[in-house]
């Protein structure tokens, strides 16, 4: 018996270089596109490796837990690092960065997330591009949870290796990623001798095997469902158009962002400016003495399948994420979501989640909140 998940025919070198191409559309670059067959760690960890060397010196821009696990794969490639930490519920500044790489005129390597989907921050890349294509270093940018929520332009902002996954806004799955790579990180890799070879984790053997080859013939078998579901996720963009997507999670952002302050009760955005907001995701302070894993289990209860998780590691006591990419980037999504952590927020208090005088939270005026800003936005 067949089944359509199952019984398909082997994915072409030509299909494959397609969706490549397509790729290379989406993030309007001129640079050569790997698809990685694996959730974004995998290029993550190929391009830092790749890129770092014992003698080298890197600055890693930590606003999150992705920025520290990038340190921790730059010292164990022997660079001498220097960590840009600054809180997470702010965003790194290009003077900041400026700063740091003047203070150590030998960094040739600067890692940085664009958007922390996990403390819901994002980063301003154009102006920090500028910076470090003035000090000559190379750029790698995880562009994971941006790509599809926020303009991303890694040619124009002089970024080297960015890699993206398709699992937040663009609505696929986690099992496929990308990097586009420009010719002076090709150059950087082929240099290092450490740079992993005959490895998952090699861009080199790629480029030797697919890309200097003509793209003929695929070096491995290719993780086929991911590739049709990535495919069907260009396609949807393509099919809406990028800037209506963009415009989709910056609005979903917005309102969720304003219904959070109008709910009361204590709970606040993590990150304070709105300007520093990634569009992909809002997280929420939750009141002193109220943790936020129960609350979001108590919201999950009454709402299940909702967006929302509780902070990783340090931050499961005190944060709510709100997830609002993809299909979730939608009205209903974050009326439910609000709804959902205001009627357990109230109940956490001890109050009611009617609103009205007296009352520590106002469910409908969140819901009224939000969805004023959907109706103004279109």
């Amino acid at each position: 018996m067949t089944h359509p998940l199952l019984d398909l025919p082997p994915l072409t070198a030509e299909r494959f270089a397609a969706i490549e191409r397509r790729v290379g559309s989406l993030l309007a670059t001129a640079h050569d596109v790997v698809i990685a067959q694996g959730e974004a760690l995998l290029p993550l960890e190929g391009c830092v490796r790749g890129g770092a060397r014992p003698g080298s010196a890197a600055l890693n821009v930590v606003t999150g837990p992705y920025g520290q696990t990038f340190g921790n794969w730059l010292r164990d490639c022997g660079a001498d690092v220097v960590d840009l930490e600054v809180p997470f519920d702010t965003a790194v500044t290009a003077e900041q960065v400026e700063r740091a790489l003047a203070a150590r005129p030998e960094i040739d390597f600067v890692s940085l997330v664009h958007a922390e989907a996990a403390t819901g921050n994002t980063n301003p890349v154009a102006e920090i591009g500028e910076a470090v294509r003035a000090h000559g270093a190379l750029f790698m940018l995880d562009a994971v949870a941006s790509v599809a929520a926020e303009p991303l332009l890694p040619d124009v902002w002089g970024v080297d290796l960015c890699v993206i996954g398709a699992q937040k806004a663009m609505g696929g799955p986690a099992g496929v990623s990308a990097v586009s790579v420009s010719p002076r990180a090709w150059e950087r890799l082929a240099a290092n001798p450490r740079a992993p070879r005959r490895s998952y984790l090699s861009l080199l053997d790629w480029k030797e095997r697919w890309i200097d080859t003509g793209r003929r013939a695929l070096p491995h078998a290719p993780a086929q469902l991911e590739m049709l579901a990535l495919e069907a996720c260009l396609e949807r963009i393509e099919a809406a158009g990028l800037d209506t997507v963009i415009a989709r999670h910056t609005t979903a952002a917005a309102a969720t962002r304003a219904g959070a302050l109008a709910l009361g009760g204590g709970l606040a955005p993590y990150v304070h400016n709105a300007a520093e907001a990634a569009p992909v995701a809002t997280t929420l302070r939750t009141p002193a003495g109220v943790d936020a894993s129960e609350l979001v289990a108590k919201a999950l209860a009454a709402g299940p399948g909702l967006p929302l998780i509780a902070g990783g590691g340090a931050l499961a006591a005190g944060m709510v994420r709100v997830n609002h990419y993809g299909a979730d980037a939608t009205p209903e999504a974050v009326r439910d979501s609000l709804t959902a952590l205001g009627t357990a927020l109230a109940s956490a208090l001890g109050g009611s989640a009617l609103g009205g005088s007296g009352a520590p939270v106002d469910v409908a005026g969140a819901v009224r909140a939000a969805d004023s800003v959907w109706e103004a936005r279109g």
